[in-house]
């Protein structure tokens, strides 16, 4: 079904599928997928035109792309490995291994340094490696592709050497890269590299080498993550985002905060990353939309390009923190002796618990929790997969309402 453009032209509708960062929050992303399925005609294919993702995000939306035939394959795949998860999967937690890193790195603080042999990670995300060479075929993207499964996947990585926020996209010979301050999108075949660079995240993995640069997680500078699914053309975009929108109550002078530890920085650091970006960026969207709904006339000059884009966003409902304190005991001893010396065994941080928390009881009620979500919104997931009428931002994050108010205040 096609829409109508802010120039009155109508085209075909192409949708675009967001995937932020999210660690072992990518469960929740897999739930909200499996829901979809469901609501797919049997042996659909992938209904997305577009797909991109960031860190971990990275890897589900390859997942999709590889296997873009077959959308309920792909994503009972996914449910598969995420459902089997244990920590050793991602990164080596065995004692002696987590025994070495934390001597490696206090030898390093006593001694000034060990010059080349200096510590770049915290963790060793080799078995991550040998995880996705296992149970991704990149090869079948181009297939995909050409058989007009999707148009792209777009994967992002950050350039420590360029300070770039870097989109490497995969699709039709028709799209153009593109260049935008400190962010750029640029052709490629993806590879196990790019997937391991987008969530390689900073002092946790070590960074990876692409071209002659090391780049690592994709977030870190990524101010606009909607931006690589619009340059490659989408025109609505689900986003599927990791963190519920409740925040704590603010602390008072009677029952002060404590003071933060290293575990809860450490989480703060990379919440921050992974979704601020977003908010800030689905807020633009947003204000560019209002200020397109109140125009009447035919756009021409530089803005004639400029188009209302409607994006769903499906975020918990609930938060992870809770969830995460009920199955971190079931990380390695190992690990939690680690993360205790961090001061994250606390409420502050289980932020940081959250996102390394690779263990099965934890992703698998991430999963539950995804699809529940997103069943609760049926009725607009529907419209934005069968090409229905549908808002310009989905209103449960009240970004539009605050807009409105704050221009009248």
């Amino acid at each position: 079904m096609p829409i109508w453009t802010a120039r009155g032209v109508a085209e075909v509708t192409r949708k675009a599928l967001v995937l932020p960062g999210a660690g072992a929050r990518g469960a929740y992303q897999v739930g909200v997928l499996k829901a979809i399925a469901t609501l797919l005609p049997e042996r659909a294919a992938n209904p997305f035109s577009i797909i991109s993702g960031t860190s971990a995000g990275a890897i589900n939306a390859s997942v999709l792309a590889s296997r873009a035939s077959r959308f309920d394959f792909a994503v009972a795949e996914m449910e598969r490995v995420w459902s089997n998860f244990e920590a050793h999967h991602v990164y080596r937690a065995d004692n002696w291994t987590m025994l070495r890193s934390s001597l490696h790195w206090l030898a390093a603080f006593v001694f000034g340094g060990l010059g080349v042999r200096n510590p770049v990670s915290l963790l060793d995300n080799q078995p991550l490696r040998e995880m996705l060479t296992k149970n991704i075929n990149l090869q079948h993207i181009e297939r995909a592709i050409e058989r007009g499964y999707i148009d792209a996947l777009a994967i992002t990585a950050s350039g420590y050497s360029s300070s770039r926020s870097v989109t490497f996209f995969q699709g039709a010979g028709s799209l153009r890269p593109w260049a935008r301050v400190r962010r750029i999108g640029k052709p490629a075949k993806i590879s196990l590299d790019h997937l391991m660079a987008s969530s390689a995240v900073p002092f946790v993995f070590s960074p990876v080498m692409i071209g002659g640069e090391y780049f690592g997680d994709g977030a870190m500078r990524q101010r606009a993550p909607l931006s690589s699914a619009i340059h490659l053309g989408a025109d609505r975009m689900l986003v599927i985002g990791v963190r519920d929108e409740h925040p704590d109550p603010e602390p008072s002078e009677a029952t002060p905060a404590e003071a933060p530890s290293l575990g809860h920085l450490a989480g703060y650091m990379l919440d921050t990353l992974f979704m601020d970006g977003l908010y800030a960026d689905l807020e633009r969207l947003t204000r560019i939309n209002l200020i397109l709904e109140q125009l009447d006339q035919e756009l021409s000059g530089p803005v004639a390009p400029l188009r209302p884009l409607s994006t769903l966003i499906i975020v918990p409902k609930e938060d992870l923190r809770e969830v995460a304190a009920r199955h971190v005991h079931e990380l390695p001893m190992a690990v939690r002796l680690l993360l205790r010396g961090l001061g994250a065994m606390n409420r502050g941080g289980m932020q940081l618990v959250s996102y390394l928390l690779f263990e099965s009881g934890f992703t698998r009620e991430l999963i539950e929790m995804g699809y529940r979500d997103a069943m609760e919104v049926e009725e607009d997931l529907r419209a934005f997969l069968f090409d229905q009428a549908m808002d310009t931002l989905d209103a449960r994050l009240d970004i539009k309402r605050d807009l409105m108010h704050e221009e009248t205040d």
